[in-house]
């Protein structure tokens, strides 16, 4: 009996232990921020002409009852297509190779070589619609074309626009997040673009330049010295975009959320596949022009 109890009271001291407070040391003390040049002029206006809201309505396309789901997405862009001619026509046009691609797409959207990927539908304006996501590939270059439309008075309005080199794009509540690469191995640049009810478009929102993971600088390799060095020419730079292998077909879709044709569910989000040879790109929405790309 006396083992029985002190087996019982050191099981008891225990359980006592393990919920017991630890200290976590000293809280460090709150800093408020010093506001500098306080005898500075406000600016006025801002220094480049951001295009915070992108509101553009689509012609010729309508659908019964305004259902965005009957709306054919290729239609869609071609449309854009023939709105903008100057960006998809002419040998000089930057996106003249995605115009050209259109015609790969009687399989429909995200099949064979459409540069088309397939929609997403989810209620983006909070009027308990869907709204349609559409994605398209921006050839030659590694560029994504990110499009968010929603009927208003029986058009077709697009409410959000944006062109980069896109690692993965995410909806989230009333949000459009699209990340991107940067030029600093290990960073990658998050942009969030949120429906605003005044505005009656998807505004630009919150822009981040965030660590992804550890990267090590790598040394560069200084060869031997010999007895008279050769002088080294400079290498002449080449003009125009570099076509990425997205410009072959490569499609960075393919890590798109399985649910076919629906709203991602998890955080992945659509299109969250990446270009393994995407590079920091500029942006065409000036509203990440701000942020310095």
């Amino acid at each position: 009996m006396t083992a029985v109890a002190a087996l019982l009271l050191a099981t008891a001291a225990g359980c006592g232990d393990a919920g017991g407070l630890r200290a976590a040391g000293t809280t460090e003390t709150a800093v408020s921020p010093a506001r500098l040049w306080p005898s500075l002029r406000p600016a006025a206006s801002p220094a480049w002409p951001y295009d915070e809201v992108q509101i553009e309505t689509v012609k010729g396309i309508t659908a019964p009852g305004d259902d965005i789901r009957a709306v054919d997405p290729v239609a869609v862009v071609r449309a854009e297509v023939a709105a903008h001619p100057d960006d998809y026509k002419g040998a000089k046009a930057p996106y003249r190779d995605t115009a050209a691609r259109l015609a790969d797409c009687g399989a429909g959207p995200g099949r064979g070589g459409c540069p088309v990927l397939r929609p997403y539908y989810r209620d983006l304006t909070g009027d308990g619609r869907d709204d349609l996501t559409l994605g398209f590939r921006l050839y030659p270059t590694n560029q994504t074309a990110v499009r968010v439309y929603t009927f208003e008075g029986h058009r077709l309005v697009q409410v959000f626009a944006n062109d980069d080199a896109v690692i993965g794009v995410e909806l989230a509540g009333r949000a459009v997040i699209i990340r991107s690469p940067a030029g600093i191995a290990g960073y990658e640049y998050r942009t969030t673009w949120t429906w605003d009810p005044d505005q009656r478009a998807m505004v630009f929102s919150r822009d981040e330049f965030l660590r992804t993971g550890p990267h090590k600088p790598t040394r560069a390799h200084t060869p031997a010295a010999t007895a008279a060095p050769s002088p080294v020419p400079r290498p002449t730079p080449t003009p125009g975009l570099t076509p990425s292998a997205a410009s072959s077909g490569a499609d960075p879709a393919s890590g798109a959320d399985p649910a076919a044709g629906t709203g991602p569910a998890s955080a992945s989000g659509p299109w969250a596949g990446s270009d393994p040879q995407a590079s920091s790109s500029s942006v065409s929405s000036a509203a990440s022009s701000a942020s310095g790309r």
